[in-house]
């Protein structure tokens, strides 16, 4: 390890930046002085003007991603090497907004039947009523499922912090079938809910991937997209019942 790339692994210590973004930021650096073949001490701010040129003329870089590379620039200039950075002579890129795709019902509920196993159907069910990112998801544990409150609890989320999401009594099926999330405290049980089982054909993929893609793209023609991504798809077709109000639920 270098003496520079300790100094800055250092200065991100210091101030609890998360792996990632230390990752992040060391191998930017890394590519910026690669791409100039001098040690980044020696560079200069027209070096970081060229550079950011060259990130979007050849490499064909988002904005957001040339955001990443100036952001680890920066950092290494003003915390590492304690030299000057001017905003106005490296301004970051004008973000461009686009409208999201937006999956209809029809759409979500044929993706999450279409998963090849139940564990990988809980998963997608899960990301869709909670709007949870994969990470967030990928970190859940069972205690994390709270059917007495009804909630998710997702612990380390963007920025670290810990926020509580609205558990779907349609959600809490899967996961009252496997025994997660406490059911028999809030005495909320499948047949409660009102929803039965997922057939096995529901938990198999239907055709080939190809076939799948080709009926999404159909459908997205006919169908009306949801304004929220919080409301459970249709995967069933029997009437949904929440619980009934009790002291234990």
């Amino acid at each position: 390890m270098t003496r520079l790339r300790k100094m800055m692994l250092e200065e991100l210590e210091r101030r609890n930046y998360s792996q990632g973004t230390t990752r992040c930021y060391l191998r930017a650096v890394a590519d910026f002085a690669q791409y100039f073949h001098r040690s980044p001490d020696q560079l200069r701010p027209e070096h970081v003007r060229e550079y950011q040129a060259y990130l979007f003329r050849e490499r064909k870089l988002q904005a957001s991603s040339v955001t990443h590379q100036l952001a680890a620039l920066r950092f290494f200039f003003l915390k590492t090497l304690k030299k000057r950075w001017s905003i106005e002579e490296t301004p970051y890129p004008r973000k461009v907004r686009r409208l999201p795709i937006v999956l209809s019902q029809e759409e979500v509920a044929q993706l999450i039947n279409s998963a090849p196993t139940p564990f990988y159907r809980i998963l997608l069910m899960t990301l869709y009523a909670t709007g949870a990112r994969c990470a967030e998801v990928a970190r859940l544990q069972v205690r994390d499922i709270d059917s007495q409150r009804m909630v998710v609890h997702i612990r380390g989320g963007k920025g670290r912090e810990d926020r509580d999401v609205m558990l779907s009594p349609v959600l809490l099926q899967p996961y009252a079938s496997t025994g997660v999330g406490s059911s028999r405290k809030c005495g909320c049980s499948p047949e409660a809910v009102g929803i039965p089982p997922a057939s096995p054909s529901a938990t198999r993929p239907s055709g080939t991937l190809a076939t799948r893609r080709h009926s999404v793209r159909a459908s997205r023609k006919t169908s009306t997209p949801t304004r929220c991504a919080t409301v459970s798809p249709p995967i069933s077709t029997r009437p949904v019942r929440t619980c009934a109000p009790s002291s234990s639920c």
